[in-house]
């Protein structure tokens, strides 16, 4: 058995790819080949941001991958006549609801692709879901209601913490127990030493402990030095418009020009971290992080 999970469409030509190796490669029939792909494929939506729902230009396809372009028109044709059938002479949802978008230069709606190939759609949060079955895949949804479901994004405290913060686990399971690490709702437990100066203390003392070995490990990989001390100013995600590390660098940019203006000033000392990645074709997102190495090297 084969799970091929499609994290956003980037690895939407999963789906045309898979059926050229059952009907090229493995002879199967197209209708089984097709019911193989589908079973086999579930597509995961994480926004509705446009650099999560990918349109290739059609040219470019049939240049590089002409066979694909060749199977992704045939699963459009198939899946159009299925929409006529059940919608007749709704000419706009069949617009909507194509694989191939023509206005303009013809492209590939590789979310469309991602619907259309897979068993399963889901989106990473409850309001998140209901958006994708409201507005972006609103047609998809009163096609296939069953393929739309729910997985909320979430991070499981065993590695998180348990695994990853030994000290602090060590302190919350001699306070509390064990329990905590399957039953969550355990921690609110630690409410009652939450005003406690000895159990604040220890608290800090494993903060600061992990501060050092962050420090070390920096300093160790890029050779800076920095006060572990300090506060730190940590943000790691993705490099995006809306998640404005554009503001947090012109913010370091105004503590740095206070500081120049009153060195003498009563400043909490800080340490800034950034870090993320940009998507290839997004120019803004790579000029904030060249605007961040610059503000870092000045």
């Amino acid at each position: 058995k084969v799970a091929i999970q499609l994290n956003d469409t980037h690895p939407a030509l999963a789906i045309p790819e898979l059926l050229r190796i059952l009907l090229d490669i493995e002879k199967v029939p197209y209708e089984e080949a097709w019911d193989l792909v589908v079973r086999s494929c579930a597509y995961t939506n994480h926004t509705v941001l446009p650099e999560a729902l990918e349109r290739w230009p059609c040219s470019m396809l049939e240049n590089v991958l002409p066979r694909h372009m060749q199977l992704i028109y045939h699963i459009n044709f198939l899946h159009l006549k299925e929409v006529e059938k059940r919608w007749p002479g709704d000419f706009d949802r069949m617009r909507r609801m194509s694989l191939i978008e023509e206005e303009g230069e013809k492209r590939v709606n590789m979310a469309n692709l991602c619907v259309i190939g897979s068993h399963a759609v889901n989106g990473v949060a409850a309001i998140h879901s209901d958006i994708l079955k409201a507005t972006v895949f609103h047609d998809f949804y009163e096609m296939w209601p069953e393929k739309f479901q729910n997985k909320t994004n979430g991070i499981t405290p065993r590695r998180w913490l348990l695994l990853c913060n030994p000290g602090l686990s060590d302190l919350i399971s001699d306070k509390i127990d064990t329990e905590w690490t399957v039953h969550l709702e355990k921690l609110q437990d630690l409410k009652r030493w939450a005003k406690d100066p000895a159990f604040q203390r220890a608290v800090m003392k494993v903060k600061q402990e992990n501060k050092l070995k962050l420090a070390a490990l920096i300093e160790r990989d890029t050779g800076v030095k920095i006060n572990a001390a300090s506060m730190f100013d940590v943000q790691v995600k993705r490099i995006h418009e809306y998640k404005r590390q554009l503001l947090n660098i012109l913010h370091v940019m105004t503590l740095y020009n206070r500081i120049k203006r009153d060195p003498s000033a009563v400043i909490t000392p800080r340490t800034v971290m950034i870090g993320g990645k940009a998507a290839p074709g997004y120019f803004i997102a790579k000029q904030i992080i060249a605007l961040a190495c610059a503000v870092g090297n000045t």
